[in-house]
């Protein structure tokens, strides 16, 4: 099945948002959240992600708005902050003071549980020392454990009665459970009439200490998971010099820049926006959009890009795209939302989350039941439970999927492969079948003319200015690359009346009263004009990998024209890498099949993998009669018609170097057009995926493993505790790994 029957609400949502979560603390906490969202008749999706806290919400504007959704998620006890440009500040000192009030908060934990914790060690090592009897005695621990349980621990308090509200039990009521029952059992023996030497007073206060500085190590962690957005940002200039039309230059925020303006840029300075250069030449270094290190010569009229950085020779160009609408912008926006989304194998863990915490709850009163009936010591049945409670802490479950696919999707940014969500990313590694569109994706997609002929006695002069002026309105690229040969021959051109242009055929227009066509030999048999004299010369000049363009009359054939398009100089080496994984490659082109089939032998595809003469409107019907056939199919392509059958494929994937609309209805985007990178994006997603099973197999190992131990009484309280804190930073630190691989 198709992904584009996978989600058919989105296609009625008309506005998406982001929000910065402030407050969760766990997945059952984000889980929580995006229920409270989901249930808002307006919504059309929520998502939210604990790794990097972000919700994601795809809503209709005339049913909610923006106001009603962050109140929604204020009224489940967390606060929001609008994601985008203009709230940036905000969210970073949101981010920070959160970060450094858990930081205070760890400190002074640790300051007053730093004494039991010494003396308890003390004391197992036989020490009678008058400081060791002293930070044992009730009065003086429950002095010091009040603090850390009751003002130092309110945040699991708070947090497990809003999780409770929200009927989406969480780590803090695991915590909160366990810790509150070693204190109040301390407290009963110490001052009500219990067994004085049974105080556990150090480890509540130990246990809360380890988790919080488990929780201040994993926010650190995953602060680093976004690297990639971070640098991406500081990638956009602040300022940018304005020309104005008396050549004075004065610099400008970059909010001023306005479409047309035109703006210096100095060696190694960013370019500010999108633009196209007027004057200067130089290298720009455009690393940070295709992953390649070698820089790239520009010119006049050639495109420039926000973001990236001038090397040599001082340039002017003119602005062309500005703030969100800008290439930089643009990355930013997706790698945000990728690394925002969720991947299908998440579900695992999310249908574990859902009942992991009312069942170690139930583990833990079993073990103080059994416990007691089995030894009749009630201090041990305590503790084996409070151990259970916290050892069981969900936390590396729900960080399993998220932090990897944060990792995965900056990784590609960086190398130029932009992926659009989680889904793409996991998808993408089950491809068996992948379709290569030709022209712009094998081919350089700058077809050029090689050969003009005029037939039927016609003047060759007269024939080139009929052609050259039907195709001055064209925009394919075959006609443009006709009209550049011809203008450069051709004085001046007529006016061209009822111009029309049949997408997959050619075009048809009236000069000085007569009516012509121009398009594929297919196109003319359809006018009922005959081919039949000059069959030869065409199956010729397609044999060599041309593609014939025809120009008639009504009546007759009055030239012949060939197109050749470059083959990419790494398409076949990468096509024999993709076939080297087990993968099917197809070539689809609305070519003429001896055309295709000469370039498709060029990169090495047998021609019953080549899908040739396809109008554009057939594209995606190749592709889903692949996927009837059981295949996972990868769709690649540029071209506006291109767009049905990236949306049909299971992972449609276009080239930077193409369309926007081409971009925006696949999943994944190649920078730099290369083919190469297919087979950097299948190893990104294959590395990613094996990150992910590593993380979800030690986490249900982990809790597999530390439930029953700590039920039998091999593991305290206070081990536990470490043992928690611990699962959860070390699936973020291997996740983070992923981005020493080479991809």
């Amino acid at each position: 099945m198709s992904k584009t029957n996978q989600s058919p609400k989105a296609v009625h949502a008309d506005e998406r948002i982001r929000l910065n979560v402030i407050g969760m603390t766990c997945t059952n906490c984000s889980a929580g959240v995006e229920r409270v969202l989901n249930r808002d008749k307006g919504v059309e999706k929520a998502s939210v992600s604990f790794a990097n806290k972000r919700a994601m919400v795809s809503f209709d504007s005339t049913k909610t708005d923006i106001d009603t959704l962050i109140k929604r998620i204020q009224r489940a006890g967390f606060d929001a902050i609008v994601d985008d440009e203009f709230h940036r500040e905000e969210m970073e000192a949101a981010q920070k003071a959160s970060l450094q009030k858990l930081q205070n908060r760890l400190i002074i934990s640790a300051l007053l549980s730093a004494p039991m914790l010494l003396g308890m060690i003390f004391q197992m090592l036989g020490s009678n020392a008058g400081w060791v009897n002293f930070v044992h005695t009730p009065w003086v621990q429950l002095l010091l454990t009040t603090p850390v349980q009751f003002w130092i621990g309110s945040r699991f308090y708070k947090g497990a009665y809003t999780s409770l509200k929200n009927r989406s039990p969480n780590m803090d009521v695991l915590v909160a459970l366990g810790t509150t029952a070693a204190f109040l059992y301390s407290f009963y023996n110490g001052f009500l009439g219990g067994n004085p030497h049974h105080l556990y007073f150090e480890s509540s206060a130990v246990i809360i200490t380890l988790i919080l500085l488990g929780n201040f190590f994993e926010e650190r962690a995953k602060s680093r998971t976004g690297a990639a957005i971070k640098e991406l940002m500081e990638l956009q200039a602040k300022t940018a010099i304005r020309i104005d039309e008396e050549g004075n230059e004065s610099e400008i925020a970059i909010e001023e820049v306005v479409i047309g303006d035109l703006l210096l840029v100095h060696p190694g300075k960013n370019i500010p926006v999108d633009g196209v250069v007027v004057k200067g030449h130089s290298t720009i270094d455009e690393s940070m959009l295709t992953g390649e290190s070698i820089p790239v010569e520009k010119g006049v009229e050639s495109e420039v890009f926000s973001g990236t950085i001038n090397q040599s020779g001082i340039i002017t160009l003119r602005a062309t795209k500005l703030g969100h609408e800008s290439t930089l912008a643009r990355i930013i926006k997706m790698v945000e939302e990728a690394q925002g989304s969720q991947a299908p194998i998440q579900k695992i863990a999310d249908r574990v989350s859902a009942i992991f915490v009312p069942t170690v709850v139930t583990i833990a009163l079993l073990t103080l039941v059994i416990t007691w009936f089995i030894t009749h010591d009630s201090a041990k049945a305590i503790m084996h439970s409070v151990a259970v409670l916290v050892i069981a802490c969900p936390c590396a479950l729900g960080l399993a999927t998220p932090t990897a696919i944060m990792v995965g999707t900056g990784l590609g940014a960086r190398n130029g492969i932009l992926i659009k969500n989680g889904e793409a990313l996991e998808r993408v590694s089950k491809t068996n079948a992948l379709i290569l569109d030709k022209t712009g994706t094998i081919t350089e997609g700058h077809p050029e003319v090689t050969d003009f002929i005029a037939l039927n006695s016609t003047n060759q002069k007269e024939a080139l200015t009929i052609l050259t002026a039907l195709e001055r309105n064209s925009e394919h690229p075959l006609g443009k690359a006709i009209y550049r040969y011809g203008s450069a021959q051709c004085d001046s051109l007529p006016e061209v009346s009822n111009f029309n242009a049949l997408v997959g055929s050619g075009i048809e227009g009236t000069i000085d009263g007569k009516r012509y066509f121009v398009g594929s030999p297919r196109f003319m048999a359809e006018q009922s004009i005959n081919l039949n004299a000059h069959e030869t010369a065409q199956t010729e000049l397609e044999a060599m990998g041309k593609t014939v363009m025809l120009l008639s009359s009504e009546t007759e054939l009055i030239a012949m024209v060939a197109v050749a398009d470059q083959v990419k100089a790494r398409s076949k080496d990468a096509i024999a890498s993709l076939m080297a994984r087990g993968i099917e490659v197809y070539m689809m082109t609305g070519d003429n099949r001896r055309t295709a089939e000469k370039i498709g032998a060029d990169v090495g595809l047998d021609s019953s993998h080549i899908f040739a003469e396809v109008l554009p409107e057939d594209k995606a019907a190749h592709v889903e009669a692949l996927q009837a056939a059981g295949k996972n199919v990868a769709m690649v392509g540029d071209g506006m018609n291109d767009a049905p059958a990236l949306a049909q494929a299971d992972t449609g994937i276009a080239m930077g170097t193409g369309t926007d609309i081409a971009i925006e209805s696949a999943d994944i985007t190649i920078m730099n057009g290369d083919l190469i990178n297919l087979n950097r994006m299948l190893n990104l997603s294959h590395l990613t995926m094996q990150k992910i099973k590593q993380n979800l197999f030690w986490a249900f190992i982990y809790n597999s493993i530390g439930i029953p131990f700590a039920a039998l009484g091999f593991l305290s309280p206070i081990v536990a505790g470490a043992a928690m804190a611990f699962s959860s930073v070390s699936v973020v630190t291997n996740s983070l790994l992923l981005n020493r691989k080479k991809i």
